[in-house]
């Protein structure tokens, strides 16, 4: 809160009664000293007569006398004789000044609160001219994010797609063997398994990529266990069917 630069004193106020009996004391120049420092000290903070530090911590006998650079107990004498006058009242352990208003500069006062009125009034003006060019900009904005909001999903939805594995399994014997069966072709799963097993799953030059088509290619080639007595079989690589070293193999 601003300060108050001015504090009204009346003329008369050493005529008044409660002067008259401080002037009567031993150490009445220190203690009208320490009033006037108060008054301008409540000028300064402008806390409607309460001494407070960061409206948090209220000013102690000790404090003031540090910051009045007058000895403690003078500054006890003087707080102890404006209580007694009613010049000062201790509220929850803070020193007040009631009747703050009597010794106010009002047109100061009244001057500050225009101040304070016109800066609000800025400010909120300032305000509304933002939110308007706020407006305007995120109607522009929002397409350009909408776009890129899709993007990042389109993006994201590719990221998590899960990707369909190219890597090849060796089948199980049950697996061949149950696909020679739908297959009614003879062949005999366990040579096919202990075949390619035996060679790394290599077919020509390259990984096998899938063993169901290799079972075709030993089924077209006659390679199977028929009781006809047809039964063929090969034991290296340079006996494999073409069509299987064509199909299956990698470059």
């Amino acid at each position: 809160m601003a300060e108050v630069k001015w504090i009204k004193i009346v003329t008369d106020i050493f005529d008044d009664e409660k002067m008259l009996l401080i002037d009567s004391l031993a150490e009445r120049d220190n203690i009208i000293v320490i009033w006037f420092k108060l008054l301008c000290m409540a000028g300064k903070q402008n806390n409607g007569g309460v001494f407070m530090m960061n409206d948090k911590i209220a000013y102690t006998d000790e404090m003031l006398a540090t910051i009045f650079r007058r000895p403690l107990d003078t500054v006890k004498l003087a707080l102890d004789t404006f209580e007694q006058y009613g010049m000062i009242e201790i509220v929850n352990n803070a020193i007040t000044i009631p009747k703050w208003e009597y010794h106010q500069n009002i047109d100061e006062l009244q001057k500050i609160k225009e101040q304070n009125k016109e800066r609000v009034r800025k400010y909120r003006e300032r305000q509304k001219q933002q939110v308007a060019q706020c407006n305007v900009t995120e109607t522009l904005c929002n397409g350009t994010d909408k776009i890129r909001l899709d993007k990042s999903r389109t993006d994201k939805s590719k990221e998590t797609m899960p990707k369909t594995s190219s890597r090849f399994r060796p089948p199980t014997i049950n697996e061949v063997t149950e696909y020679c069966k739908e297959r009614n072709n003879n062949i005999n799963p366990e040579k096919f398994i202990n075949y390619y097993e035996s060679n790394g799953w290599q077919v020509g030059r390259g990984k096998m990529k899938d063993w169901k088509a290799a079972v075709r290619s030993w089924e077209n080639n006659g390679y199977n266990d028929s009781k006809s007595g047809n039964s063929q079989k090969y034991s290296s690589k340079h006996d494999e069917p073409t069509d299987v070293v064509a199909l299956l193999s990698e470059d």
